[in-house]
């Protein structure tokens, strides 16, 4: 029997209780685009492009929706936990331009007629969905010329496709999360084959060399051709 989107909101909404480690509002939005697990460490904002509206997918704390509504664009945030988006409402809702909502990602997907010039995901969605059943749904809602961006754990060698994980731990409720790892030249061909153009799939380094890196992947829906 699978899990439920109960059970999986439950999960996240759990992480979402975990301690604040930010210090201000300000650090929050400074250090808003960590794409990798090492604050200060890899690319910022500019793998969007210079899109006038945005989606995360799995915003966590909404710092990155954020820290893009303050520079004028619409930024909106779509996450599993209805807790995570009450904070992130009462954090960040003062902004103009954020918007948060709570949801499943293809549900949503399937369900909205928006489209959004960049799709992004940091450790969020993106790694938690059958990219067979995401992918093809970002594709339809983002704009044409578009970017979709994401990034999470690289894929522990010769562990690929689907990976499971207990989320209350081996001690706790039977709730298991699935999450899905590629190498990056499959993550390329993945996004090719649901239509993806331009696309650049790449292990970013650890800060240190026996630390665990970070894979980033980016690509463009095309442009219409006459």
């Amino acid at each position: 029997m699978q899990t439920s989107i109960s059970d999986r909101t439950g999960y996240w909404d759990r992480y979402a209780e975990r301690d604040d480690d930010r210090s201000t509002p300000e650090e929050a939005l400074k250090n808003a685009f960590g794409w990798t697990q090492y604050p200060g460490h890899g690319p910022g904002d500019e793998l969007l492009g210079d899109p006038a509206t945005s989606l995360e997918l799995g915003f966590g704390r909404g710092d990155a929706v954020a820290a893009l509504a303050t520079r004028g664009i619409t930024a909106t945030g779509l996450d599993l936990s209805p807790v995570q988006c009450a904070q992130a409402r009462a954090q960040w809702g003062h902004l103009p331009g954020a918007r948060f909502e709570y949801g499943d990602a293809v549900d949503c997907l399937v369900r909205t007629e928006s489209q959004w010039d960049a799709v992004y995901s940091i450790w969020g969605a993106v790694w938690f969905t059958d990219p067979h059943e995401l992918l093809p749904r970002i594709h339809d809602r983002l704009a044409v010329g578009g970017r979709l961006v994401f990034s999470h754990a690289p894929a522990v060698p010769g562990a690929y496709g689907i990976q499971g994980m207990y989320g209350d731990g081996l001690t706790g409720r039977q709730v298991w999360i699935h999450r899905w790892a590629y190498e990056p030249d499959t993550w390329a061909d993945i996004l090719a084959d649901h239509g993806f153009t331009d696309i650049n799939a790449q292990i970013q380094p650890a800060p240190e060399p026996d630390q665990v890196g970070t894979l980033i992947v980016h690509g463009r829906k095309p442009r219409r051709t006459t």
